[in-house]
């Protein structure tokens, strides 16, 4: 942009200030020329531009007209040019322009209007040319600062040289990355968070009494992860100061992509020490060093936690139990509370195994604030946490893993309840075959339903699915057969051959427990 002041200074033009305006008028920015002899030019004048005129107007509209016409369109000023006519500029327009605060400035007869949009062009060529040398100048220093192993806070220091701009960087899950000048609350980082989130993302949100802060996205992997935060509204900022904040944006994205890259590492890391303990035998000996590496004392007594998302109302495949993000917030949730923990994700839940010192009786309402924090980051989901008890040290981790996740699973599957609960408040044959190795349930399940999975194999027989069909109706015979499309007398026939093949009656308790627990084994295997 442009001042009038600009023009006034430049001797070429020759121009002579009649009204200055207000204060700071002639300082204020203007956005470009616009030259017209309309007696109503407002239809044709933008905001903040320079209305360049010769008075051909004077024979259909008054001086006073013309000057509130042209301040009601939101110019910047009048520059009134003189000619043979009309040598001096009208004093009636030079008193409607002092009394509306219309600048008002008026050019020799010598000098054409094209001086003035040529002096215009010339000076947007300059700053455009400042503007460019100035991203340049910065892209250099980032890329220079990153190669040095500057971290997200580094580079806002870069941009902060040319632009004193309050800043931060916020990730999608509200997680402060890095911030120079600007103090956000984590309230304030949950907005960003929020709107980081939206379909699509906004650009702007509401901060409270800091204001409305503007967004840069900030995208490592595909996806928005992150933003730079600015705790100034858009409109006032400048296109300078927009340009730097983008092009910051686009270089914090090597930064959050190294911080994802390092956090999958430890994910996987973490991963693996679930396996260790599950698995059990030799590997249980590294299990020790993993924790170590964590921050967690594996001599000292540990707990574990599962938690997961209950499925939502009408979900008919049961909804997602874990969401991108969920381990982060679980991991915040330790850190936040002085707990060192290793935090593992899966696809049906995400495991805390963490140090814990207190009385075991006291986990469950750690899991109730677990549950509580996640729900605050993921609003309209209701989370569940399987409490699966403590372990005095690295060596006996398996049992309350086991019971940690089998409980969440159990509370995943109930429409209500509380939305966190240990593994004895829960009373479930899965938890009880969740305490067994995999191993073990395998043979067991093999040992109940081998002969009939050899029949099915051999004859191409639906003994199993009949099986299964038959349990899950409540041993039902009409519903069992509508929902198998056959005739009861079929199912009749199928059951009493599965009653020869197993060794076991449908129709008996005893043997119905069997083939029940025998199916349930064979999915957890």
């Amino acid at each position: 942009m442009f001042t009038l002041m600009s023009l006034v200074r430049d001797p070429s033009l020759g121009l002579r200030v009649l009204v200055p305006g207000p204060d700071g008028a002639l300082d204020a920015p203007a956005t470009w020329v616009h030259n017209t002899e309309l007696p109503d030019p407002s239809r044709y004048v933008r905001e903040r531009e320079l209305v360049l005129t010769n008075g051909l107007w004077y024979d259909r509209a008054s001086a006073a007209e013309f000057a509130a016409n042209a301040h009601r369109a939101g110019a910047a000023g009048i520059v009134f040019g003189l000619r043979d006519e009309t040598p001096v500029t009208p004093p009636d327009l030079v008193e409607a322009c002092r009394e509306i605060g219309m600048p008002l400035l008026e050019i020799v007869t010598e000098v054409p209007f094209t001086a003035i949009t040529q002096a215009v062009a010339a000076l947007y060529t300059d700053e455009r040319q400042e503007a460019l040398v100035g991203l340049v100048r910065r892209g250099d220093t980032l890329a220079t600062a990153l190669s040095r192993g500057a971290d997200a806070s580094g580079v806002l220091q870069v941009l902060r040289r040319d632009h004193d701009l309050p800043l931060a960087v916020v990730d999608r899950m509200g997680r402060l990355i890095a911030a120079e000048g600007a103090d956000l609350t984590p309230d304030q980082r949950e907005s960003v968070a929020r709107g980081l989130v939206r379909r699509p993302p906004a650009l702007e949100v509401e901060l409270g009494p800091a204001g409305r802060a503007t967004l840069f996205l900030v995208g490592a992997v595909g996806d928005v992860d992150a933003a730079l935060v600015c705790v100034r509204p858009v409109t006032a900022l400048s296109k300078a100061e927009k340009d730097g904040l983008e092009q910051t944006a686009r270089f914090l994205s090597l930064e959050v992509a190294k911080r994802q890259a390092i956090q999958a590492i430890e994910l996987r890391f973490a991963s693996e020490l679930l396996e260790m303990i599950l698995s059990g035998g030799r590997r249980m000996s590294e299990v020790p060093g993993r924790l170590k590496a964590f921050g967690v004392d594996p001599q000292g007594p540990l707990a574990v936690v599962a938690v997961a998302f209950a499925p939502a109302p009408g979900d008919s495949d049961g909804g997602e139990a874990t969401l991108p993000g969920l381990a982060e917030v679980a991991g915040e949730f330790f850190v936040t509370v002085g707990t060192p923990v290793v935090v593992a994700a899966g696809t049906q839940d995400v495991v805390a195994v963490f140090s814990w010192r207190r009385p075991e009786a006291e986990l469950r309402a750690l899991g109730e604030r677990l549950a509580a924090a996640v729900g605050r980051r993921f609003p309209g989901r209701r989370p569940v946490v399987g409490v699966g008890g403590a372990a005095a040290q690295a060596a006996a981790l398996r049992e309350p893993l086991v019971r940690s996740r089998e409980a969440c699973r159990v509370l995943r599957r109930r429409r209500g309840g509380p939305a966190a609960a240990t593994f004895a408040e829960l009373g479930t044959h899965r938890l009880l075959l969740g305490l067994q190795d995999a191993e073990t349930l395998r043979g067991f399940a093999e040992g109940v339903l081998g002969a009939i999975r050899e029949h099915d194999a051999r004859r191409g027989g639906e003994l199993e699915e009949t099986l299964r069909a038959f349990l899950d109706h409540d041993g039902h015979w009409a519903a069992t057969a509508a929902a198998l499309h056959i005739h009861v007398n079929t199912l009749r026939n199928r059951l009493v051959k599965i009653s020869e093949l197993t060794g076991r009656d449908v129709s008996r308790t005893e043997d119905r427990v069997d083939l029940f627990l025998a199916l349930e084994a064979d999915a957890m295997a």
